[in-house]
Order: C-alpha cells, then sequence, then structure tokens
C-alpha cells in the first residue's frame, strides 16, 4: 500500500467525553493532507497521537510501517512538527537555533541552505524575539525540517498572518511536498484548504465524517442538490489587496 499513514479505530478520551471516536484513514505518501473541523472537534488531539506527544486509549497508528504506541521515539526520529505556538531560545540566532536541532538530532544538515528555503537568510543572525509573525511561523517550519522529516505537520500554520505572508508560506508549503515530504496540517481557511490539499478529512465532535478531494467534496454537495446564488468573477477582495500592495512579504 502507497500510505506512509495508517489510523485505525484511534480514540480518545478524558472522563466521560470522548473528543476523538474510533476514527480510521490514511494518509497517501507524498500527499498534502488536511484535517479541517470547528473548534473541539478533535483535529490537534489527532494530530498528537499520530505525532506520539499525547497517549492513545485506543486504537492503532502506523507512521512509515512504525507503530506509534510502541515505539514513538522511533516515530518522533522521522517527522518534523510545526506546533501553533512554538518557543525557542531567547538568546539564540537562528543560525545557531538550527544547529542546536541539528545536534539533538544527530544530523548534519545545511542550516543557511533550511534559512534559504524559507526566505530568512537576511535573518540568520537575528533572535527570534526579533521576527515578524509570518518570520517565525517560517523559521518553525525551518526548525521542523532539520531531521529531513518523511511527514511533516503543520497545525493551522498561517492563522494570524498577513496575506502576503499567508501567499508565501502556501508556496513554502507545496515546494516541501515537492521534495517528496508529505504534509498533514489542520486549517480555519477553507480557502487554504481547497488550494493546497490533494484530499481532506472533515472532523466533527470527534468523528470524521468524510474524506475526498476537495473538487469530490465540492462535487458530492452539488449532487445533494445543494445550490447558492452564482457570482462569477475573476477576483475577490485578497487579489484586490496584493495586487495593490504586491505580493513580497512585508518584514
Amino acid at each position: 500500500m502507497n500510505h506512509i499513514i495508517s489510523v485505525n479505530n484511534l480514540t480518545k478520551r478524558y472522563g466521560d467525553k470522548t473528543v476523538v471516536n474510533a476514527i480510521s484513514f490514511d494518509v497517501k505518501k507524498g500527499e498534502i493532507f488536511g484535517i479541517l473541523g470547528p473548534n473541539g472537534a478533535g483535529k490537534t488531539t489527532t494530530l498528537e497521537m499520530i505525532e506520539a506527544l499525547r497517549e492513545i486509549d485506543s486504537g492503532n497508528i502506523t507512521v512509515a510501517d512504525i507503530d506509534v504506541s510502541a515505539h514513538p521515539d522511533e516515530v518522533k526520529e522521522i517527522i518534523g512538527i510545526q506546533l501553533q505556538s512554538t518557543s525557542f531560545f531567547d538568546k539564540l540566532t537562528l543560525r545557531e537555533q538550527l544547529k542546536m536541532f541539528c545536534g539533538l538530532y544527530g544530523v548534519t544538515t545545511d542550516v543557511d541552505a533550511l534559512l534559504a528555503d524559507v526566505q530568512l537568510t537576511d535573518k540568520a543572525k537575528e533572535y527570534v524575539e526579533n521576527l515578524s509573525g509570518g518570520q517565525k511561523q517560517r523559521f518553525s517550519i525551518a526548525a521542523a525540517l532539520v531531521n529531513e522529516p518523511k511527514v511533516l505537520f503543520l497545525d493551522e500554520p498561517t492563522t494570524g498572518l498577513d496575506p502576503q505572508a499567508r501567499r508565501n508560506l502556501w508556496e513554502l508549503v507545496e515546494s516541501i511536498k515537492g521534495r517528496g515530504i508529505t504534509v498533514v496540517l489542520t486549517t480555519h481557511y477553507m480557502d487554504e484548504a481547497e488550494l493546497l490539499c490533494d484530499r481532506i478529512a472533515i472532523m466533527d465532535e470527534g468523528n470524521i465524517i468524510t474524506i475526498d478531494t476537495p473538487k469530490g467534496l465540492i462535487k458530492k454537495l452539488l449532487g445533494r442538490g445543494f445550490k447558492k446564488e452564482q457570482i462569477v468573477q475573476q477576483a475577490n477582495l485578497e487579489d484586490v489587496f496584493i495586487d495593490l500592495t504586491g505580493k513580497d512579504i512585508r518584514e
């Protein structure tokens, strides 16, 4: 099977509340797989169990054929994680931080090339505290790529970013996919999911309601008789904003 992640009957409970309810799905190698849902749907908890950061109550997960419950440390060696909120050391430069992460993983990675990949070459000697929101997000992705992971997890990576920074990060995610890295992401932005994701799982109240491609999900909705007022236009307000202010990132 061409699957890099397999989730089977995954369940997580807190007391009497089931936050992830016996869900099952697979992620294909090299795809961008989105998990969408309202707040409290169980998205982040699901990711944290796949990432071996949260205990699994029942069910089974494998990542690159490694059982997450049995070998959590092995899983952590082959994945990269960009969390909603990431903390870094205050008085280490970006270059020094990445070198430190290389030492922790026991790998030799060209950290300057990583910084170039995320357009932070000119910030190599800066501290994280001096970065803008978009720069911090890009640096957290660079840090997640230090160990050349097979799977990269992005938890709401563009929340709070301006339009230029969002579009730049979309291009970065697509370039990461182009390197053969599987990407699993959560987002509240439907346009982001539609643009980036090869397939999408929609969660609600701990359950996966459906999984399909963005086009497949839309086709099913239309097939159920859904209609709305049709407004055909070649651009939207964000396109106007980008056109007037430029595509370049404002740092």
